[in-house]
């Protein structure tokens, strides 16, 4: 491999770390921060909060993916990249569950 190719390679999979740690991160103390939240005491909605990343990636997948093929790999990545940005943004803002779990679906999508 060439120079290029690792570097590349090496700034791909620092990008795709921090992104799993943006994801998971929060999941071990998140149903004990909830609780401080307004409606943090509804399980139901906190389980969706924890899930609805997962579950708006399922649905994302397929037209981000015929996005990619139409528009190419990169611009879809970048694309990508900032609406987890902003999900996070909206999440970390958040003073409510339901902003949390807005946030996530829009990091998930």
């Amino acid at each position: 491999m060439s120079r290029y190719e690792i570097r590349a390679g090496m700034s791909l999979a620092a990008i795709f770390a921090l992104r799993m740690l943006g994801l998971f991160l929060i999941l071990p103390i998140f149903a004990i921060h909830a609780k401080t939240l307004p409606d943090g005491g509804n399980a139901t909605l906190v389980g969706l909060a924890m899930g609805i990343y997962g579950l708006t990636q399922a649905f994302c997948q397929i037209p981000l993916g015929m996005a990619s093929d139409k528009f190419g790999r990169k611009p879809v990545i970048i694309f990508g990249l900032l609406l987890f940005a902003v999900g996070a943004v909206i999440a970390a803002m958040s003073h409510t569950v339901m902003g949390i779990l807005i946030g996530r679906a829009v990091q998930g999508a």
